[in-house]
């Protein structure tokens, strides 16, 4: 988006809306340096890796536990990423990564709780979320926290996608 379409971006506000900027950073991890997306991605991943090699829990529980946080990191994102965003006075802010978060746990979806599968869906969804492939670009020009959270998204559904594919062609992603 250029400068020239974007509404002016007020000046960063004194006070800082608590709830948002620790679910737009997903709790710090956008923060992270180098590359804020990125550990924001990675953070998702393990916190879904640990979950599902901690607890065990049965495949249908894995993939509830996965919609549920992706439907929170959606309802509670959008909201987030617009209050963080008007708060800082910057427009899509790098450390907002409640989108990354998203965007990988969509990529996750129908992952086995393995390493392989684990870092096929970062790897995609990043690639995916770096180049952003028609139409994942068009979506960041939606309005404040629509537009930040889904271009990621898109992101991510492209990333299940492929990865579904791989999964399903590759022998050595299929146990």
């Amino acid at each position: 988006m250029n400068s020239a379409s974007s509404p002016a971006m007020p000046v960063p506000a004194l006070r800082k809306t608590p709830w948002a900027w620790a679910v737009a950073t997903f709790f710090g991890a956008g923060f992270g340096k180098p590359g804020p997306g990125t550990w924001g991605s990675v953070a998702a991943v393990l916190l879904w890796f640990l979950y599902a090699v901690l607890l065990h829990p049965s495949a249908p529980a894995l993939l509830y536990a996965l919609l549920g946080g992706i439907a929170l990191s959606l309802v509670l994102g959008v909201p987030a990423a617009s209050i963080t965003e008007y708060e800082s006075g910057r427009h899509d802010p790098g450390f907002v990564v409640i989108d990354e978060v998203a965007g990988q746990w969509i990529a996750l979806l129908g992952s086995r709780a393995n390493w392989r599968h684990a870092l096929l869906a970062l790897v995609l969804f990043r690639l995916f979320d770096i180049t952003k492939p028609f139409p994942v670009r068009l979506l960041e020009r939606l309005p404040r926290g629509w537009g930040i959270v889904f271009d990621d998204v898109a992101a991510g559904l492209y990333a299940l996608g492929v990865g579904w594919l791989a999964r399903h062609f590759i022998p050595s992603l299929q146990g």
